[in-house]
């Protein structure tokens, strides 16, 4: 699986099985969970055997139920993170650069048109990040 591969998550529901596809069904060694609930099996699944999955957002709401026995045969490491302090940020900031990791961008607001900006996101139709042009 190619770094700048991308799945999409609402076009491929089973996107986890399309990650062990792609692997020759090894998995991946860390998955970057934003989703929440919603896709924590996915994330489990896409999972290698002893690989890590990074919980960092709860797009879909806190309350989950855990897929235990998916869990156990994938032993997965599940580590929660809030939001870090301004130094952890910046360290992160310059990983993302230095291994060229780009955002994938749904879509451009100019600035004065926040309001659609907003209307757009709450839609639940993008994929990938909504920017603000200033």
């Amino acid at each position: 699986m190619g770094a700048d591969e991308v799945i999409n998550y609402r076009e491929d529901p089973d996107w986890g099985k399309t990650v062990r596809s792609l692997t020759a069904n090894r998995g991946v060694d860390h998955v970057i969970e934003v989703g929440g609930p919603a896709t924590l099996a996915q994330s489990i699944v896409a999972s290698r055997v002893g690989g890590h999955i990074a919980v960092i957002g709860v797009l879909s709401g806190v309350t989950s139920q855990l897929p235990l026995g998916l869990a156990l045969a994938r032993q997965v490491h599940l580590q929660a993170f809030i939001v870090g302090s301004r130094r952890q940020q910046q360290d992160f900031v310059r990983a993302i650069e230095v291994i060229g990791l780009r955002p994938v961008i749904d879509s451009h607001f100019p600035l004065e048109d926040i309001v659609s900006a907003f209307q757009h996101q709450a839609s639940g139709k993008h994929f990938g990040k909504i920017v603000l042009d200033i």
